[in-house]
């Protein structure tokens, strides 16, 4: 791991490097797509670039990593860098696309802090870098080739056309497409849990990536579902690729996916299982109790949801449907604003304290930000172990380094 020396250095100046991130990262941006367009255009989501969730999102990945070099220096936070490569995998990131980073990077943070980045403190930081980079890399080598096992076609080809052969509106902003491979080869394998990745080609030519979660099976094709973001009041841009689609991609339609990737997946098991999700969370989450249904199995299954109200709750008539299927499920449901009568006790944000959670189980969360921290600690304080807590949060992951 990392050398004692750069450890020391490292660790010295943790608190310069990461109070000055918030101007490294837009520079480092700013410079990198200057020269490489082409980035920004075929690769990055411009979303995420244009309100900044991205930089945060990197800026918190590295000072996560290097902070759990310095706390745990014979331990490589394996968790944050599988979560990191399944994304990079799923856009197409390649492996000499961080030797691009790398110069980008640090030019930026020698612009910013200029003589404090002496030789040793450039040398220290270096180190860190490449032990992350070379970490992600061997495990982003590794999925790209069992995912090329896996399916037909070449493997540096992450891309391949699928027909739309059905098209169903959840709600009026959440709509489930069930495509299936216009090639003729078998559908690639996904585990409950998994997400697609969805390559639009845009108005202006750009081809933008986006992920979306797998819903539940399909014979013989894949099903995915899309919410449509709108504009936020704190001036966040409506979805580009989200509005997209929902405009534009019909039955009979042609759609470029990348095979599914994604390491928030249902595990083997006899032990109790929680699935917990907010808003359009619950999509990976009515995977996964699809799964259950579909397998008969015996498990003690909780769901949780949490929504605005009943017309916004995409998979209402899932959950009930599902859930009535298992011999030991039971479903939770809050509204913020029921519509009509509704118990009190569920009327608000997720509440655990009235939800039994028993002994050895197993939860999967996912959600927004702010649901994702509450529930996880209402979990913690009810005594499953957090190794037990998986989550996956829709958006840029700012919470890196902290599972541990």
């Amino acid at each position: 791991m990392l050398s004692a020396k750069s450890a020391e250095i490292v660790e010295a100046t943790l608190p310069t490097v990461g109070g000055a991130i918030g101007e490294i990262t837009p520079l480092f941006y700013d410079t990198l797509f200057a020269d490489h367009p082409e980035l920004l255009r075929d690769l990055f989501n411009r979303g995420n670039q244009a309100n900044g969730t991205q930089q945060q999102a990197l800026a918190g990945s590295i000072a996560a990593f290097a902070s759990a070099l310095i706390a745990h220096p014979d331990q490589r936070p394996d968790a944050m860098l599988a979560r990191i490569a399944q994304k990079h995998v799923s856009v197409g990131i390649s492996d000499d696309q961080y030797r691009i980073v790398r110069t980008y990077l640090f030019a930026a943070i020698v612009e910013v802090l200029g003589e404090a980045v002496t030789p040793e403190v450039a040398a220290a930081w270096d180190e860190v870098y490449w032990l992350m980079a070379n970490a992600l890399i061997a495990i982003e080598d590794r999925l790209r080739a069992e995912t090329a096992a896996a399916g037909p076609g070449d493997p540096a080809d992450l891309w391949r056309p699928f027909t739309v052969v059905a098209r169903h509106q959840e709600t009026d902003d959440v709509t489930t497409y069930l495509v299936r491979p216009a090639d003729g080869h078998p559908v690639p394998p996904a585990r409950p849990g998994q997400y697609v990745s969805v390559r639009a080609t845009m108005a202006d030519g750009a081809r933008q990536i986006r992920q979306y979660s797998l819903s539940g099976s399909a014979d013989g094709g894949l099903r995915f579902t899309v919410k449509r973001a709108g504009a936020g009041a704190d001036g966040t841009p409506a979805g580009e690729v989200s509005n997209h689609l929902h405009d534009h991609l019909r039955t009979g339609d042609t759609v470029e996916l990348a095979p599914p990737l994604g390491d928030l997946t249902l595990a083997d098991g006899a032990g109790p299982v929680l699935l917990a999700s907010a808003g359009i969370g619950n999509t990976p989450m009515t995977a996964m109790l699809d799964h259950l249904a579909a397998t008969g199995s015996a498990r003690t299954v909780i769901s949780v949801h949490g929504d605005r109200d009943q017309l916004s709750h995409a998979f209402r008539a899932d959950l009930d449907r599902l859930t009535a299927k298992l011999p030991s499920a039971v479903a939770h449901v809050f509204y913020e604003r029921p519509l009509g009568d509704w118990p009190q006790e569920r009327t608000g944000l997720v509440d655990l304290s009235t939800v039994p959670v028993p002994a050895g189980t197993v939860a999967y969360l996912c959600g927004p930000l702010p649901f994702l921290r509450s529930v996880r600690a209402q979990l913690l304080a009810a005594g499953v172990p957090a190794a037990d807590i998986h989550y996956e949060v829709f958006g840029s992951d700012l919470w890196l380094g902290q599972d541990a």
